[in-house]
């Protein structure tokens, strides 16, 4: 079945950077939409960012723009999300997400059907 594997979590000063990597594998589907996510202890699940493989689009929320982005690997089935300048209010549990196709909505968490384990990203 489909898999996800976050790495590249950790600690960092504020207005650090830290780069998150997500594999995938044994993954069916010709193209598919990936995304991150993250949690803060007590706070909803939010988006940071997204990326339909179909035609390289990407999508970032308006919390993270200009300082995070997401880019996919093809040959090492990877996504990746690079956090630039990073805050303390970014401490959180960072997940990456596939959803099969094109999703309607590809920052909402709702759409996506396969989910990592989560790494821990602490900033201080």
């Amino acid at each position: 079945h489909v898999q996800l594997v976050e790495s590249g979590g950790g600690s960092v000063q504020a207005g650090g950077a830290l780069r998150l990597s997500c594999e995938i594998s044994l993954y069916i589907y010709s193209s598919y939409c990936m995304g991150w996510f993250r949690q803060a202890p007590g706070k909803e699940r939010e988006a940071i960012a997204a990326h339909y493989t179909g035609t390289a689009t990407t999508y970032v929320a308006d919390s993270v723009k200009g300082r995070f982005a997401i880019s996919e690997d093809n040959a090492e089935n990877t996504v990746t999300l690079q956090m630039n300048s990073l805050k303390p209010e970014g401490t959180a549990i960072y997940y990456c997400a596939s959803a099969p196709g094109y999703a309607l909505d590809p920052l909402g968490p709702r759409e996506y059907k396969f989910w990592g384990q989560g790494t821990q990203v602490t900033v201080s």
